[in-house]
Order: structure tokens, then C-alpha cells, then sequence
């Protein structure tokens, strides 16, 4: 009976003074990271990729605009080339 509480209590007590506090530590270190949002070098990196964005989005519609006038029938084809089936 003792060997049964001393394999039940020792993996507990191991898990409570080592692995417990290290997952509190972690835990609350992400909840503040979440808390306190962006950091500047975060925020600038995201408003460099917005404005790629953008211009890409602009040279997609530019694209798109040469398409229309050239091959006016573009958007019914497929990516092969064939007639799609709508």
C-alpha cells in the first residue's frame, strides 16, 4: 500500500514544484504579450505590408483593366485556358 501512495505522490509532487510554475510563468507572459498588442517594429512591419497590399491590389485592377480591353472574355476561362463550365 505504501509503494502505491509513494508512485501516486511523488509524480505529483514533481509535476507541482517544477513543471506547475514553469506553465504559470509561460502562461502569464503570453497573456501579457497579448495585453500590450503591437510593438512599434510589429506595427511598422504591418503598415509596410498594408501599403504592399495596396499597391499590389492597384496592379491587380490595372492588370485586370488591360485584360478587359484586350481579351474581353478572360474571366470565363480557366487558369488552363479552357472554356469554363458555369
Amino acid at each position: 500500500m505504501d509503494g502505491i501512495v509513494v508512485a501516486f505522490f511523488v509524480p505529483v509532487v514533481i509535476f507541482l514544484v517544477v513543471v506547475a510554475p514553469i506553465w504559470i510563468i509561460f502562461h502569464y507572459k503570453s497573456k501579457s504579450n497579448v495585453v500590450n498588442g503591437l510593438s512599434a517594429g510589429e506595427r511598422a512591419e504591418l503598415d509596410e505590408m498594408i501599403e504592399v497590399a495596396n499597391k499590389m491590389a492597384a496592379r491587380i485592377e490595372t492588370l485586370e483593366s488591360i485584360l478587359d480591353v484586350e481579351s474581353p472574355d478572360w474571366k470565363d476561362k480557366d487558369w488552363r485556358g479552357k472554356q469554363s463550365e458555369a
